[in-house]
Formats: structure tokens, C-alpha cells, sequence
């Protein structure tokens, strides 16, 4: 998994921009210890998560992510926005448009998952 994928490097006409997470498929577990990593021609999951519920900006990020992505020319993408509550109608929305909506409520998050030794063991970014 890439954590913060840059999608976009930015310039004086161009945002930059993130991607919350990209897992690459088939390739060897953990976290890689860069924001960037080669693609193209794999299968990729591209992930955007928010803490609350599933909203328009969340799942208007999920939806441009695909095509953030596709500017790598992977082999294929799957988007996937992560969030604390669901919304019945942008869920519609989201299946609609090929977009998965997984829902992680707070009593069933893990904290281990944020402890020093799982980060340092794991070599995520954000320790």
C-alpha cells in the first residue's frame, strides 16, 4: 500500500493531489515507505476515506480518484471511499458509479492499528 499517493505533483495552474491510499495487487504486502510507486500495468484499489459519514466530498474524491489513477495506466481500478457512518442515497450513488462504500464504525476500529510498534513494523509514513 502507497499512503498519500501523489497523483498529481503540483505547479503554479495545479493543486496537488493526494490519494488517501493505493494498494497494489499481487505485489508483496506492507506499506511502502514513498508516496509514489510504478503502476502501470498492475491492478490497483484506490482508497479515500473520512472519519464521519459518507458525503459528497468523500465520494466526489472517491469518483476522481479513478481518473487520477488512470493517468498511470494501470491495468485496472477499483475505488473505494472508507467512512465512519453510512448515507443510504450517495451509497446508491456510489454502486451506481462503481464506487465501494465501506463503513468502519468507532467500536470497531482497532487502536492497535495506530500503536508505534505496528508502524514501525509495518514502515508506515505517518508514525
Amino acid at each position: 500500500m502507497i499512503e498519500e499517493f501523489i497523483a498529481v505533483e503540483g505547479s503554479k495552474t495545479t493543486g496537488k493531489r493526494f490519494i488517501d491510499g493505493v494498494i497494489v495487487l499481487n505485489e508483496n504486502r506492507g506499506i511502502h515507505p514513498n508516496n509514489f510507486y510504478e503502476i502501470k500495468g498492475k491492478d490497483v484499489i484506490s482508497i479515500q476515506t473520512k472519519k464521519g459519514r459518507l458525503g459528497m466530498y468523500l465520494l466526489g474524491q472517491a469518483f476522481f480518484s479513478q481518473f487520477l489513477i488512470e493517468r498511470f495506466k494501470p491495468k485496472s481500478v477499483k475505488s473505494v471511499a472508507i467512512c465512519g457512518k453510512d448515507d443510504e442515497i450517495l451509497n446508491e450513488l456510489a454502486k451506481r458509479h462503481n464506487i465501494e462504500v465501506v463503513v468502519i464504525h468507532d467500536n470497531e476500529y482497532d487502536a492497535k492499528y495506530d500503536a508505534p510498534s505496528y508502524l514501525e513494523k509495518n514502515g508506515a509514513l505517518h508514525k
